[in-house]
């Protein structure tokens, strides 16, 4: 049996501030909650949210300011978030994962929130379109295939 889940797109914009988070995460959260993401994906999903955020705060705007757009919406069986911002051209995914293996006080510094969000999706992309960065994060509403 395969349940069908449709959610029409609803989207939200706001300034690309850290003091912005919580407004993010309840955004994200409540369409989450309407798609009907089980709770440990809804855990996932926030914890990745939260480090492309963060990341767009830090990094997009260098100098000046500028907005992020959240879109969520249903895609069959798996609940999308399109990130959107217009700061620099850049491609979190060209990052390589850090390594993990080696001891935490020999580690190169950064790089562990785009593993985070690697891990805890389905599935992870980014294109640049209209002089927009769009990264484009899909959680799998069973997630019975999640990669690990």
């Amino acid at each position: 049996m395969r349940v069908e889940i449709t959610m029409e797109k609803t989207s939200m914009t706001c300034e690309a501030y850290i003091e912005n988070l919580d407004r993010v995460l309840g955004f994200v959260e409540e369409c989450a909650e309407r798609f009907g993401l089980s709770d440990k994906r809804k855990i996932d999903l926030m914890l990745a949210v939260e480090e492309a955020f963060v990341n767009v705060c830090h990094y997009a705007y260098t100098g000046r300011e500028g907005d992020v757009e959240f879109v969520c919406f249903g895609e069959g069986d798996s609940f999308v978030v399109e990130i959107a911002d217009k700061g620099v051209a850049f491609n979190v995914l060209t990052l390589p994962d850090p390594d993990t293996s080696a001891d935490v006080m020999e580690r190169k510094i950064g790089g562990l929130g785009v593993f985070f969000i690697r891990k805890m999706t389905d599935d992870l992309s980014y294109r640049r379109e209209d002089g927009r960065n769009i990264l484009r994060m899909v959680l799998r509403s069973h997630n019975s295939d999640k990669k690990s």
